[in-house]
């Protein structure tokens, strides 16, 4: 393949570019087995970070172009599908260095595109997932019998709910309508139209595959157990890729940045506040306070000069990101950096990333108005001088593709896929880069090291999706009596023979009069809880289970539409007024030893998601605020411990992080009573603490020694592990 890119001078410089092993096995193995089983397959690719999908999928694509079989060609159309924006042109421009097949390529940005390309037949056609529901709509029923290889870029994101449904329903011989068709014909092609495609071959391509999307597109592994896992069709996982030098390793220059403050209490009375929402606004008060972000800023600053561009790093072309929580953070980090620099007389200038229009000191701002030029332009802008740190809140944080990042600042909180997806931003090799270099300023190392852990080989499924959680689910919602069978049955009828929306409302108004009426505080949160899930589960395992439901599928129909017009219970926000009641009295800085972050070398296995999502309203705990300020301060000086911030924060957010995960314990959290939960939760804080015993022995010994200490631990990390592992996918 020949890459061709522009340099600065504006002419054309042409490369060529030859598969690595990884990339040419995967395209001959997919190959091999469509040329055998034809189109219809689902094929998972689990490839690690920074080592070239996009020229995977795009030499994928054009060898499917021309496959055949017995049958004559195997496919008719190739969709790329990708959610990432960047890589959306980032791909169709790879796809377009084959300058034999640049002729038959369509890129669909507008409604109508995709069915006018398969009409004038292109054989690749490029779009995002954003705009496929939009664009399926325009395609024409004429279309629904032919074959398609689906390409779809970091699968865990693109393949799901909607979008899925809609791109069934778009392309399979089960959508068209027929004009007699009755009511139950309606129920049983919507549920047909859920299916994957047995006229579409899906290749799913992701360097982070969820339980779901293991589950979607793994390949089954029946165990003697009766249980069934679910593997990649192909890996290359972020071990051999850093092992072969295709990536760098992002954990081997790990550093924490402690906070270390003290704030006071401003007024003479002695006013009652929720505990657990003040902590958590006075932590949010105290990192987002401009000393803060500016002692951050400097720190920031500094480090970047004295070591990365001083040695030189990168041939003294390196570049940092600092990855922000929202985006008014960005913002202030922009100005405090920008400010620091000109400060320091230093050559080198900040760009900031976000979207949208916000306001700041009365005027609204944009990314283009804070950096004087256009926001399509800053991934080209970056690389050029005198632009060096680029500030982000949430954009570039999954597909940017940049080798010239070295260094990474985060003052965000990261963990599971999220904080795999961030830092590997870092990972893509240059010839003059041999080292990166990551400085969190609010996450914990052990936290880090689980979220890599699930992805440092392959991902395996442990089990597959109980379907019987469903049933437990429906029985839930019907016994709330907040709808009644033939209110479902009637609504579905309307929708499905097109009535007009002021045909439903009446019958969602009275089941919202029931909800509103009938129903405590705390049934009120259950059952919302347990539709919204009941609706999640059903569109992910209506597309996988070999089976319809009738039933299933009138509720999520009917759910989907009672939903939103359900309030949310009122809920007093008992620690407002706090922060007009404290000030900040100090705040300093203290830089950890750098260290790499080591990973366990075994296959992950993940388990699917909870069902279940119900639950009651959490009772306040109420407290003086003369109480909350002391405690907040002693979490950072009162604590007689050689590291009192680390373990602190293990305490209180890594090891309940890691006990809520333990699958018996979230088993026994969401089917049993809290008796047995607390048993199992003891089980789990032991296997817990063992591994603690490595990586720190003081609070191991303290654990298993002081009575006094491990039942005070026990009890703080059982409420805080006990909440967490009421959301779905919590602490995982």
């Amino acid at each position: 393949m020949i890459e061709t890119h522009d340099d600065r001078t504006g002419r054309k410089r042409k490369t060529q570019i030859w598969p690595r092993y990884h990339q040419l096995d995967v395209v001959r193995r997919l190959l091999r087995d469509v040329t055998e089983r034809g189109a219809g397959e689902r094929y998972l690719i689990q490839h690690s970070a920074g080592s070239g999908k996009s020229n995977s999928i795009a030499w994928l694509a054009h060898q499917l172009v021309g496959l055949t079989n017995d049958s004559g060609p195997v496919f008719d159309s190739i969709i790329v599908v990708t959610d990432r924006i960047l890589l959306d042109r980032q791909i169709a421009d790879t796809i377009r260095q084959y300058a034999q097949v640049r002729a038959t390529i369509g890129h669909a940005d507008r409604s109508g595109d995709l069915r006018r390309f398969i009409e004038s037949g292109k054989k690749i056609i490029i779009s995002t997932v954003q705009k496929f529901p939009f664009i399926l709509d325009e395609i024409g029923n004429q279309h629904r019998g032919r074959s398609f290889a689906i390409i779809i870029d970091e699968a865990h994101s693109s393949q799901g709910g909607k979008a899925t449904a809609a791109m069934s329903d778009a392309l399979s011989e089960a959508g068209e309508a027929d004009e007699e068709e009755t009511y139950e014909d309606r129920i049983n092609r919507v549920m047909e139209a859920r299916k994957m495609l047995s006229n579409a071959s899906y290749f799913a391509f992701t360097a982070t595959p969820k339980a779901k999307t293991l589950e979607i597109f793994g390949a089954p592994d029946p165990q003697p157990d009766g249980h069934v896992k679910h593997r990649a069709f192909h890996s290359y996982t972020m071990k051999q890729a850093i092992q072969e030098g295709f990536i760098l390793d992002v954990l081997e220059n790990y550093s924490t940045i402690n906070a270390r403050y003290r704030i006071a209490k401003t007024v003479e009375d002695d006013p009652e506040f929720d505990e657990k929402k003040a902590q958590k606004k006075l932590r949010a008060y105290v990192e987002g306070h401009d000393h803060a972000i500016r002692k951050k800023a400097e720190i920031m600053v500094d480090d970047f000069h004295d070591q990365v561009i001083a040695p030189g790093k990168i041939g003294g072309k390196a570049r940092a990101m600092v990855v922000t929580n929202g985006v008014q953070r960005a913002i202030d980090y922009f100005h405090a950096i920008t400010g620091y620099l000109q400060e320091r007389k230093s050559p080198h200038r900040a760009i900031v990333a976000f979207s949208g229009e916000h306001e700041r000191a009365g005027a609204s701002v944009t990314e283009a108005s804070l950096n004087g030029f256009p926001s399509n332009a800053i991934a080209e802008r970056l690389r050029e001088d005198p632009y060096r740190f680029l500030v982000c809140a949430d954009k570039f944080q999954t597909g940017y593709d940049e080798p010239l990042l070295h260094t990474m600042y985060v003052d965000k909180t990261l963990s599971g896929i999220k904080a795999v997806q961030t830092l590997s931003r870092l990972n893509r090799a240059h010839p003059q880069k041999h080292d990166v270099v990551v400085l969190d300023f609010l996450n914990d190392v052990d936290l880090i090291r689980i979220a890599f852990s699930d992805f440092y080989r392959t991902t395996i499924l442990a089990e597959e999706t109980d379907p019987n959680k469903l049933h437990d689910l429906q029985a839930e919602l019907d016994g709330a009596q907040v709808y009644t069978l033939d209110q479902v049955d009637e609504l579905c009828r309307l929708y499905l023979g097109g009535a007009p929306r002021d045909r439903l409302d009446p019958i969602l108004d009275e089941c919202v009069a029931a909800y509103v009426d009938d129903l405590g505080e705390d049934a009120q949160v259950s059952f919302k809880g347990s539709a919204k899930a009941f609706v999640r589960t059903y569109g992910f395992l209506s597309s996988i289970l070999p089976y319809n439901n009738a039933r299933w599928e009138r509720r999520s129909i009917f759910l989907n539409f009672l939903i939103p017009k359900l309030p949310a219970p009122r809920e007093e926000d008992l620690s407002r007024g706090i922060l007009d009641a404290i000030d900040m009295n100090s705040y300093r800085l203290e830089m950890q030893a750098r260290q790499q972050i080591s990973l366990v070398d075994e296959d992950a296995e993940i388990t699917p998601a909870q069902a279940s999502e119900g639950g009651g309203q959490q009772e306040p705990n109420l407290d003086r605020l003369s109480n909350i300020v002391a405690r907040f301060n002693e979490m950072s000086e009162g604590i007689e411990w050689e590291d009192r911030d680390r373990v602190l924060q293990m305490v209180t957010e890594t090891i309940p992080a890691q006990v809520a995960s333990d699958t018996a314990f979230r088993n026994a959290r969401h089917n049993s009573d809290e008796q047995n939960a607390r048993i199992e939760h003891d089980r789990a804080l032991q296997r817990v603490m063992m591994a603690v015993m490595n990586d720190d022995t003081t609070l191991f010994r303290e654990f298993m020694d002081n009575d006094s200490f491990r039942r005070q631990m026990t009890e703080t990390v059982f409420r805080l592990a006990f909440e967490q592992a009421a959301v779905p996918g919590a602490g995982q």
